[in-house]
């Protein structure tokens, strides 16, 4: 089955930055719904018209990516408002965030601790990936048509491409 919208398509890649330094691999087929909500616009054009076993080398811009880096989306909140095993590293949810932070924080947004002073903390609400050239090595592991549930919710619930609050050792990007 060729790659076309409203497919779901399984994927493996690694992806690197512009200097090669390898920022995550994924080595087990993660499935992607084409058409909905989980694949990068400039991934799903590259993908349409391919089949399984097909390999696909990109170059994305942070326009074509997760963006340029924003300095208005990092905030300085005091280090009270959050839990005593707070670590560096560990996300929060916008919607969820302690009471008391700043109301000018955008809720839609996944807050990531970036360093932790006795009397404040550093969030900071940009993908980890803002601002960054990226190349990704995809491979088509597999190709198949996707089911109404998939194509009505616009995902197969993969999530890779939407930050999900982490765990402190978990530095996975999936």
């Amino acid at each position: 089955m060729e790659i076309s919208r409203h497919c779901v398509v399984a994927l493996t890649w690694t992806l690197r930055d512009t200097l090669g330094e390898v920022l995550d691999v994924l080595d087990e087929p993660v499935e992607f719904l084409v058409g909905g909500n989980d694949l990068l616009a400039a991934i799903e054009d590259a993908l349409q018209g391919h089949e399984p076993g097909a390999q696909v080398q990109l170059h994305l811009e942070p326009e074509q990516a997760f963006g340029d880096y924003d300095e208005d989306l990092v905030f300085l909140e005091a280090r009270s408002l959050f839990p005593k095993e707070l670590e560096e590293g560990m996300t929060f949810d916008g919607s969820a965030l302690p009471q008391g932070v700043s109301k000018d924080m955008p809720v839609d947004r996944f807050y990531t601790v970036t360093e932790i002073y006795p009397e404040h903390v550093v969030l900071d609400g940009n993908h980890p990936l803002a601002g960054i050239a990226l190349r990704l090595a995809l491979k088509v592991e597999a190709v198949r048509e996707a089911t109404e549930q998939e194509v009505g919710g616009g995902t197969t619930g993969s999530g890779f491409f939407k930050v999900q609050a982490v765990l402190p050792g978990n530095d996975t990007l999936h």
